[in-house]
C-alpha cells in the first residue's frame, strides 16, 4: 500500500489501483453481510474475528457484534505493529478497519433481533457463502481480509507453528465456547460451517480464475491462428506435428481463454474446419503475463 502511494499515478496503474480497490471493497461488503444477516442472528461462531465478536456480545450484550469487531481488529492491528511493522502490514490494517465499518453499517441498517428464516440450514449457507465468497475475491486479488491473518502472519514470522494448524485449533476453540453458550446444535451447525468455509473459499478462488486451455490440430492452421490473434485479442504457441496413422503434416495451437473466447473458437473451428481436432481443458492456475504474475 505505501509502494503504491509513492509511485507516480499513469492512467493505466489508476485504473488497475481502482478495479483493486473496488474488488477489495467488494469481498469485504460480501464478508460484511454475510456476518451480519447471518451468522450473528444465528450465532454462528465459525471462528476468527467474527466469531469471538458473536460470542463477546453474547456476553456484553450492551454492545452489538459491530463494535467488537472494531476492538478485536483494533487489537490485532496493534499486536501487528509491534510485531511485524507498519509495511509488512500493507492492506491489511484497511481491510480490519473497512470490514469492522461494513459490518457496523449493516447492522444499522438492517437490526435483526432473530434470523430472517425459521430454517436453519438454509441460514448456515448464506452464513457460509457469502463471507467465503467475499474473502475468494480479496485473496485472489492478494490481499486479505485482515484479522486472525494478523495472527498467522505474526506465527509465520517468529514461530515453526504450522499456521493452518494453529488458527484451526483457534477457531475449534471458539466453536466449542459458542457450543457452550447457545447449545449442541448449534456448536455441531459451527463445526459445519467451519469445515465447509475453507472448502467454499478454495471453490470460489478456483471459479474465479477459471480458465479454458484450448488445443487445436488442423492441416490449416492460418485462419485459426489469425482469429485467436486478431478477434480474441490472444496469443498462441504453435508448433508442427505429424499425424501418428496417416503421417499427415499438422499444426498444433494451444491458447488459454476465457470460458466465453472458448466458446467462440470451438464455433469458428467447427464453421471454417470441420476436419480439426479441439481439446478444452479447465484449469485455475494460469501463470504468466496476462495472467496471474510469476
Amino acid at each position: 500500500m505505501l509502494n503504491l502511494l509513492r509511485q507516480r499515478p499513469t492512467k493505466q496503474t489508476l485504473v488497475e489501483d481502482a478495479k483493486f480497490f473496488g474488488l477489495l471493497n467488494a469481498g469485504l461488503i460480501a464478508t460484511a453481510l454475510g456476518i451480519a444477516l447471518f451468522k450473528t442472528p444465528n450465532h454462528f461462531a465459525f471462528g476468527g474475528t467474527s466469531g469471538l465478536s458473536i460470542i463477546l456480545s453474547t456476553l456484553f450484550p450492551k454492545w452489538n457484534v459491530g463494535f467488537f469487531m472494531w476492538i478485536v481488529n483494533a487489537a490485532l492491528v496493534l499486536l501487528g505493529f509491534a510485531f511485524l511493522g507498519v509495511r509488512s502490514m500493507g492492506w491489511t490494517i484497511y481491510s480490519s478497519f473497512a470490514l469492522s465499518f461494513y459490518v457496523s453499517l449493516c447492522e444499522e441498517i438492517w437490526p435483526l433481533t432473530a434470523p430472517l428464516t425459521h430454517d436453519v440450514f438454509l441460514e448456515l449457507c448464506y452464513a457460509v457463502i457469502l463471507p467465503a465468497v467475499g474473502s475468494a475475491i480479496v485473496f485472489n486479488i492478494g490481499a486479505s481480509t485482515g484479522g486472525t491473518d494478523i495472527v498467522a502472519m505474526i506465527l509465520h514470522k517468529y514461530t515453526s507453528l504450522e499456521i493452518g494448524r494453529a488458527l484451526l485449533v483457534s477457531d475449534l476453540a471458539i466453536v466449542l465456547v459458542g457450543a457452550y453458550l447457545y447449545g449442541p446444535a448449534t456448536g455441531l451447525y459451527c463445526i459445519l460451517g467451519m469445515v465447509l468455509k475453507t472448502t467454499v473459499v478454495d471453490g470460489a478462488i478456483e471459479s474465479i480464475n477459471l480458465r479454458k486451455v484450448c488445443t487445436v490440430v488442423t492441416t490449416n492452421p492460418g485462419p485459426v491462428r489469425d482469429f485467436i490473434v486478431k478477434e480474441l485479442n490472444r496469443s498462441a504457441t504453435e508448433e508442427r506435428a505429424e499425424g501418428a496413422y496417416s503421417h499427415e503434416e499438422k499444426w498444433v495451437l494451444m491458447t488459454v481463454l476465457t470460458r466465453a473466447q472458448a466458446q467462440h473458437l470451438r464455433r469458428f473451428v467447427r464453421r471454417n474446419d470441420p476436419h480439426a481436432f479441439i481439446t478444452i481443458v479447465n484449469s485455475s492456475e494460469i501463470v504468466g503475463k496476462g495472467f496471474r504474475s510469476i
